[in-house]
């Protein structure tokens, strides 16, 4: 194994947005008066918006929920978005060794890139893969293989980097090497009994396995 391209999810691994995500959806649950039930919509996070919204207020509301989503989200989004601490250093780092990088997220490119632009982010992607680029969502394989194959780069030379079950299962699909971070939605608890490859507790430790690859 030789990890030459590494892909990111979003929110949760290289954006510490949760905090904007949680207080985004607890504005449009109060709004169109859905139950909250513990915030149990946060763990649908990696999911599109679209699917989210369907299965917390229904086929006949989900477009509402989508624009209060929106709506909200751009109001706080320079105030609450953040990058992780140690995150433009860990990507100036694996540009310093050659390494080539693109986002895969659930969220709509726009609004991804918004987010990579306003943090300094973008300037380390290769490419960005957002939800209307493919018909298939994680966990289904299909937005990391699109990355690869505009970047032209085969799978047993890729991994992918995410906080969910959702990343963990879609890496595996797509058959790429499968790394997770413990500091975003999921507890590192919850995904090691998904297998990753690798479990990230800082971004350290993704230079010790580059490292060790060589």
């Amino acid at each position: 194994m030789k990890i030459k391209t590494i892909l990111f999810d979003l929110d949760g691994t290289l954006l510490d947005s949760l905090p904007l995500i949680r207080s985004t959806y607890k504005k449009v649950f109060e709004e169109m008066k859905l139950p909250w039930c513990n915030g149990e919509v946060m763990k649908c996070i990696g999911l599109p918006l679209v699917d989210i919204g369907r299965k917390f207020a229904g086929a006949e509301r989900h477009k509402d929920f989508f624009s209060l989503y929106q709506h909200h989200y751009a109001i706080e989004h320079d105030a609450q978005t953040r990058a992780y601490p140690d995150t433009l250093e860990m990507l100036e780092n694996l540009r310093q060794r050659g390494l080539r990088m693109g986002v895969v997220t659930s969220k709509s490119r726009h609004v991804a890139l918004r987010s990579t632009s306003f943090l300094g982010i973008d300037k380390y992607m290769d490419v960005m893969i957002g939800v209307e680029d493919v018909s298939r969502h994680k966990p289904q394989p299909d937005p990391i293989l699109t990355a690869l194959q505009q970047m032209q780069v085969p799978v047993e030379d890729a991994a992918y980097i995410g906080d969910s079950p959702f990343d963990i299962m879609s890496a595996k699909a797509a058959a790429v090497t499968s790394i997770a971070v413990s500091w975003g939605m999921a507890e590192a608890t919850e995904l090691l009994q998904f297998e990753p490859d690798f479990m990230l507790y800082q971004w350290a430790d993704l230079l010790d396995i580059l490292d060790q690859d060589k």
